[in-house]
C-alpha cells in the first residue's frame, strides 16, 4: 500500500513546498504511508472518530487518518510553509480536515473535541514530554479523548511505560501509570525519517482508565518530584523536601522507609498523595 489516495508522493509534496525540516522545530517527516497507516490503526477503527493531530507537517499521517475513516481530523501546524500542502490534502477529502495554524502548546484541546476523539501525532520531539504531561494532568479525568497514540523517541517511550524497578521509571511512568494504561505500540528505526534523527523511535498508545478521585494531580506531582529528585536515596530522606512529617507519609503508604522512589509501586505513591494535604501544617 505505498500508496492510499490520489495525492502525489510525500517526497514530491516536500520538494513542491520547499518543506525541508528544521531542527528548531523539531521536525522529522514520516514519508512511509504503510507506516503511517500503521501508526492511524494502533488504536482500532477510525469510523466515526474525529482525531487531533499535532505537527501534521507535509501530511503522511493525515492522509492515512483520512483514508483509514476518520470521520474529521483537527490538525495543528505551527509552520506557515506546510499549509499549502494540508490544504491540498483538504481538497481531497472535503469537509473532513480542518488545519489550524499555531503553536500546540498554547490550545484548549478539550474545545477541539467532538463526540468520539483521539489525539494521534507524530509529535515533534521538542514539545512531546510536555504535551503528554498536559494531556495527561487533564482535569475532570476521565478526559476528553478516547486514547492517546503519539510518535517519542524510544528513551521516552520507555520511561512512560515503565514499571516499578525498571531503570527508565520515574515520575513520567507514574503519572502515565497512574491515570493510562500505556504501552509500546512498535518502533519505528531511524531510516523511518527525513532527516534520520539519532535515535530509535516508538509509537506509544494511550488508554485513559478511571481514576481515584481523592488523588490530586499537585499532590501527586509534589510527592514524586521529591522521591525522584533523590533516587537512590531512602524514601525517608527524600521526602523530607515536602515539609510535612515523613512518618506520616511512609504509614499511609505502608512503607518502612529504607525503600528507594524507583522500587515503588504506583499505588504506593497515590497512597502517599492522598495523605499529603492532611499533613501540611495549617494556618
Amino acid at each position: 500500500m505505498s500508496q492510499i489516495d490520489n495525492l502525489p508522493p510525500l517526497r514530491e509534496v516536500i520538494a513542491e513546498h520547499g518543506l525541508r525540516a528544521k531542527k528548531e522545530l523539531g521536525q522529522n517527516f514520516l514519508l512511509d504511508l504503510n507506516l503511517t497507516a500503521r501508526i492511524a490503526r494502533v488504536g482500532g477503527s477510525l469510523e466515526g472518530v474525529r482525531v487531533i493531530e499535532v505537527g501534521p507537517g507535509p501530511g503522511g499521517l493525515t492522509r492515512a487518518l483520512l483514508a483509514e475513516g476518520a470521520r474529521e481530523v483537527i490538525a495543528i501546524e505551527r509552520d506557515a510553509r506546510a499549509l499549502p500542502a494540508l490544504a491540498q490534502i483538504a481538497e481531497a477529502y472535503p469537509g473532513r480536515l480542518t488545519v489550524i495554524g499555531g503553536d500546540a502548546m498554547e490550545m484548549d484541546y478539550r474545545l477541539l473535541a467532538d463526540g468520539p476523539t483521539r489525539i494521534i501525532a507524530n509529535l515533534p520531539y521538542n514539545i512531546a514530554t510536555p504535551l503528554l504531561t498536559g494531556w495527561l494532568t487533564s482535569d475532570p479525568w476521565p478526559p476528553y479523548f478516547e486514547s492517546l497514540t503519539l510518535m517519542f523517541q524510544r528513551e521516552v517511550a520507555e520511561r512512560i511505560c515503565a514499571r516499578p524497578s525498571e531503570d527508565p521509571y520515574g515520575r513520567l511512568g507514574v503519572l502515565a501509570g497512574w491515570r493510562s494504561d500505556a504501552r509500546i505500540a512498535f518502533n519505528v528505526s531511524r531510516e523511518a525519517f527525513t532527516p534520520q534523527p539519532n535515535v530509535t523511535s516508538a509509537v506509544v498508545h494511550l488508554k485513559p482508565k478511571a481514576v481515584d478521585g481523592t488523588v490530586t494531580v499537585r499532590d501527586l506531582e509534589n510527592v514524586t518530584k521529591a522521591a525522584f529528585g533523590q533516587r537512590r536515596k531512602m524514601v525517608r530522606q527524600s521526602l523530607k523536601s515536602l515539609g510535612v512529617p515523613v512518618e506520616g507519609l511512609l504509614a499511609a503508604a505502608g512503607l518502612k522507609g529504607d525503600e528507594r522512589a524507583e522500587d515503588l509501586a504506583v499505588e504506593t505513591f497515590l497512597a502517599m498523595a492522598r495523605a499529603l494535604p492532611g499533613l501540611r501544617p495549617r494556618g
